[in-house]
């Protein structure tokens, strides 16, 4: 079981990675910081669950965006370099808050998570939202039934991969690295979780095996 604590800049980075088009824009250098910060300063304060100046996140785009150049010169085995892969397919994402249930029923659920699939990844985000990647079981499924919201907590059809770094790494670093590869693919990325010595990346299931062997060749090159 693993926590998620992430500062401004690598909300910043995990956002601008989600979204294709200006991961691309920023990429080419055609994109207005000031105008970006503005578009994603409610999902940042969003995800870190406080108020963030404006100029703090212009800021750390401005630093992503130099992080593109500074990548341009180092080789591309120094990024993955080390890097172990792995892949589960048959994944659940399963999203709640404290809105839909209490503490009580949360420490329950997460005890009974143990019984089925002891390694499942679970983030608590700073907007009181809580987030498990698990294997997709009925006897999984069952435990949020008795919720009103239940059929809104699931996404399905999805696999994850687990990138574990040495610790000298920049996480954001690789995951910007690893987005970019997967774009050139022709595969996009569903989400990417930070924990304190690994990544993981969510992907469709579909995906999943093409982007394992991109992921693979690239550390073996």
């Amino acid at each position: 079981m693993r926590a998620s604590n992430l500062s401004v800049p690598e909300v910043v980075r995990e956002i601008i990675t989600r979204n294709r088009s200006i991961y691309d824009c920023m990429k080419m250098d055609v994109i207005n910081y000031t105008a970006l910060a503005v578009k994603i300063q409610t999902e940042v304060e969003r995800q870190l669950g406080n108020s963030v100046n404006l100029n703090t996140i212009v800021v750390a785009i401005k630093r992503y965006a130099d992080s593109f150049s500074e990548k341009d010169e180092i080789k591309a085995d120094s990024v993955l370099k080390n890097a172990r892969l792995s892949l589960t397919d048959g994944i659940m994402d399963i999203k709640f808050s404290t809105n839909d249930m209490d503490k009580k029923d949360t420490a329950s659920l997460l005890d009974k998570f143990e019984l089925y699939d002891s390694d499942y990844e679970f983030f608590r985000m700073a907007d009181s939202t809580f987030r498990v990647l698990t294997e997709d079981l009925s006897e999984i499924r069952r435990m949020f039934e008795s919720f009103p919201s239940a059929k809104n907590f699931f996404s399905t059809g999805l696999a994850k991969i687990e990138i574990r770094i040495p610790q000298e790494k920049n996480r954001s670093d690789v995951v910007s690295y690893v987005a970019e590869i997967l774009h050139s693919n022709g595969i996009e990325l569903q989400n990417a979780f930070f924990s304190q010595d690994n990544i993981i990346l969510v992907l469709r299931e579909e995906d999943a095996s093409k982007a394992y062997e991109v992921l693979r060749a690239e550390i073996s090159r």
